[in-house]
């Protein structure tokens, strides 16, 4: 598959309004990218700022695009995928209406079908949100 991935749904359990990723910027072995447009109908948008449960399932999101990306090269099913727990979080800016943001996730290690990554939120650069996060997966 060539970079980046336009048409990401059939890589994702979620639907509309619920996805929180636009494109699929790069997967290799441990680092997924993912880009997201904020816009003013996006799922937890308030006063024209996304809120921090928004960039926590944006995260969450470009685990699961990385997991889809690589069950259907693999052509397997795409699993859903439940955020089982957040560590240091820190959420240092929100985004606003009309910002594009580049969302990276880094694999640290999975056990069974358990992944813990480390995610990190940019815009422009500016690192908006990080944290840990475990992330469980279930066939259905």
């Amino acid at each position: 598959m060539i970079f980046p991935v336009e048409d990401i749904i059939p890589l994702i359990p979620q639907k509309p309004p619920f996805v929180l990723v636009d494109r699929l910027l790069f997967a290799d072995e441990d680092t997924t990218r993912s880009s997201f447009a904020v816009t003013a109908n996006t799922i937890f948008v308030k006063d024209g700022n996304f809120q921090e449960a928004g960039l926590l399932e944006n995260i969450a999101q470009t685990a699961a695009l990385r997991a889809g990306y690589f069950s259907q090269t693999e052509n397997k099913p795409v699993k859903l995928g439940y955020i089982g727990a957040v560590k240091d979080l820190a959420i240092f800016s929100l985004p606003k209406v009309g910002d594009e943001l580049i969302t990276e996730i880094v694999i640290i290690d999975t056990v069974f079908d358990v992944t813990v990554i480390e995610g990190k939120v940019l815009h422009n650069g500016q690192l908006l949100a990080q944290c840990e996060m475990k992330v469980f997966t279930v066939n259905e």
